[in-house]
């Protein structure tokens, strides 16, 4: 079709026009979300508790192992490990972009099975945990006392124990904690001589708490 058609039909060539502008608009507004490119990579967390162990123990007996059976996962672009004064090791998985995260998921929790049993007792004990994450955090919400009667620790708490696991189960959400949290502890002072006279161990005593210990 010639140009000069449309300049010599200006109202045809607007009306043509304005047609083609609608229809684009229509076409944006029903455009399927999967029709885009996926940009964000997959990503993933493995989480593993070691009570009492120092940041270069976690690095050695328990992040160096799993780091090693992961390395041949499919799809691993990258991964970072950051251990804690506090024994919690968190390593922070990256799958290349366009990567089924449920494959990845699948695959990588494999790998750490298999690591597992160079684990120590301990760290195997309390469970490593393998999940998908976001890399962003979509939301932040703060817990309050309005009268100031309730500590942080005591927010922190309630918080862990009412409103985390609750948050976690609506559809949709990844993942879900406390930023500085704080747990109640207790601080017990052995004394040798006694003990060695009543015959107790260090683990009598640490089983002796453990067995009245009470989640709530």
């Amino acid at each position: 079709m010639s140009w000069e058609f449309f300049v010599r039909r200006p109202i045809f060539a607007s009306v043509l026009s304005l047609i083609v502008v609608l229809a684009g608009l229509l076409a944006f507004k029903v455009l399927p979300v999967a029709q885009y490119p996926q940009i964000a990579p997959p990503v993933a967390t493995i989480t593993v508790s070691y009570l009492g162990a120092s940041a270069e123990t976690l690095i050695k007996t328990v992040a160096a192992p799993i780091e090693e059976e992961i390395n041949g996962t499919d799809n691993l672009l990258y991964y970072s490990s950051t251990a804690s004064a506090t024994g919690l090791l968190t390593i922070n998985v990256t799958f290349e972009p366009g990567a089924d995260p449920d494959l990845c998921i699948i695959n990588l929790t494999n790998r750490v099975k298999i690591a597992e049993s160079r684990l120590p007792d301990d760290a195997r004990r309390l469970g490593v945990i393998v999940k998908k994450r976001s890399n962003d955090i979509l939301m932040a919400m703060s817990v309050i006392s309005k009268d100031g009667t309730r500590d942080s620790i005591y927010l922190s708490n309630y918080a862990s124990i009412n409103l985390v696991d609750e948050i976690k189960r609506v559809p949709g959400v990844g993942d879900a904690g406390v930023f500085g949290a704080r747990d109640y502890s207790m601080r017990v002072w052995l004394q040798p001589d006694k003990m060695s006279r009543l015959g107790v161990t260090t683990g009598d005593v640490t089983k002796a708490i453990r067995a009245t210990n009470n989640q709530y």
